[in-house]
């Protein structure tokens, strides 16, 4: 049997008990060094996983005893996975501890079955920041060079860097380190860009990303975690939204160009023209951080009042500027997943050239005129895209006198899409040498 502790974190110490009789305990540096261990025992210090794991298969496969200590709650992103695939969930007696999780939300006073909880210990930052950016209560279990100052400095170069209520998608980041050490534990309150000009050492045990208030949703609660989907469904009808002479992507065209893009938390679109940005504040009700690129004032400031009427003001980042110029330098290097390109004219092939180059899997683009089709696609194909589109065409419903019913037509739209091939697949370009 393998007996798996969570420990530290408000934890109580591993008692003689727990440990009597193990021929093997493996654990961190600090949760060995807070224990007694049996006469004879060996001590195994957790690095690389590996060679951890085939000592305590040599003991197992004996029959001995072993005990592995973990921090917090070892089935909560913890060493139970990797145990439970190695040697099977019979072969674990697990005791868990305090999640450091439940520790930092709780020195706050604050509930968390509302936070989307997302690890960036040995994985790319850039889910958790994308979370960061879409969710309004955030716990990010940090590792070496993805801790609160590589965090602090990426949500800073997406305009979240900003305290809330100065005038941008502010956040606020509580970083608690040595979480259940009465003489290190420390909780602190920064802004981004305060926490990228830190250097935290290894104490860290978890970071929250709050948006100044602490709350997500009001009310009582069924299901933990983030909502299911948005209030009222989605491809919401025009009327949701301000925009300017029915300049606004009409709701039939808005429902196929969300199941091409697949916005989803831990993603970040792009909507490049976005005008009242329809599309950027319903890729961000299902859950996408969003940048929306619009080249008027007037029409950024109807993004941002869309954004804010549909809750999800902080999690749309409005950018003034003209495409393909403003895209070189956007999200500083933090490519999309998807990107929407709602306008464009004789600038179109460059914009959707300049998208492609950045898009880590979709570009979807949206056109009225025919005469736009068939470079929009080349850009595409030639940026090792498939591609793909329709003619939308849709007549609605419309009263006339008498109680009587007919259906108007409604301007016919081109919607292509493409998809980033594996490099396996791309054609190579012609006079290139293999």
């Amino acid at each position: 049997m393998i007996t798996v502790v969570g420990a530290g974190t408000g934890a109580a110490p591993v008692a003689d008990d727990v440990l009597a009789g193990a021929a093997l305990v493996v654990g961190g540096r600090r949760h060995l060094d807070a224990v007694r261990l049996p006469e004879g025992a060996e001590r195994v210090v957790l690095g690389p996983l590996a060679p951890a794991l085939d000592i305590v298969a040599r003991y197992a496969a004996k029959g001995a005893r072993v005990v592995v200590l973990a921090s917090g709650d070892p089935g909560f992103f913890g060493i139970v996975r990797v145990l439970g695939e190695r040697f099977g969930p019979a072969a674990l007696d697990v005791r868990p501890g305090v999640p450091s999780v439940a520790a930092a939300f709780a020195r706050l006073g604050l509930t968390w079955d509302d936070a989307v909880v997302v690890s960036a210990h040995g994985r790319a930052l850039r889910t958790a920041v994308n979370v960061c950016r879409a969710h309004p209560k955030v716990a990010v279990l940090t590792g070496p060079g993805a801790g609160p100052a590589e965090l602090g400095a990426a949500l800073t170069a997406a305009g979240a860097g900003e305290a809330p209520g100065a005038g941008g998608p502010g956040r606020v980041l509580v970083v608690a380190s040595a979480l259940g050490d009465p003489g290190r534990e420390r909780v602190e309150r920064v802004t981004p860009a305060q926490a990228a000009a830190r250097d935290w050492g290894t104490a860290v045990s978890v970071v929250l990303c709050l948006d100044g208030s602490g709350a997500a949703d009001g009310g009582a609660r069924t299901v933990a975690g983030p909502p299911p989907g948005p209030a009222g469904g989605w491809a919401l009808d025009e009327s949701a939204f301000v925009h300017r002479d029915s300049m606004i992507t009409k709701f039939e065209v808005r429902a196929l160009t969300l199941a091409r893009l697949g916005p989803r938390l831990g993603e970040l679109v792009w909507d490049i023209g976005a005008g009242s940005g329809s599309v950027a504040v319903e890729c961000a009700r299902l859950g996408a951080a969003v940048t929306a690129v619009e080249k008027t004032a007037d029409g950024a400031e109807r993004i941002r009042a869309n954004a804010a009427a549909h809750g999800v003001g902080a999690g749309v980042r409005v950018v003034r500027g003209t495409a393909p110029d403003v895209l070189a330098g956007l999200d500083d290097g933090h490519d999309p997943d998807a990107v929407f390109v709602g306008g464009g004219g004789r600038e179109l092939p460059a914009v959707v050239t300049a998208c492609a180059r950045r898009a880590r899997r979709t570009v979807v683009v949206a056109m009225a005129a025919l005469d736009r089709v068939p470079a929009a696609r080349a850009a595409l194909t030639a940026a090792g895209f498939s591609c793909d589109g329709v003619l939308l065409q849709s007549s609605r419903l419309a009263p006339l006198p008498g109680d009587v019913t007919r259906l108007a037509a409604a301007n016919p739209v081109f919607l292509l899409w493409g998809d980033r091939l594996p490099a396996s697949l791309i054609e190579p370009t012609e006079g290139v040498a293999q």
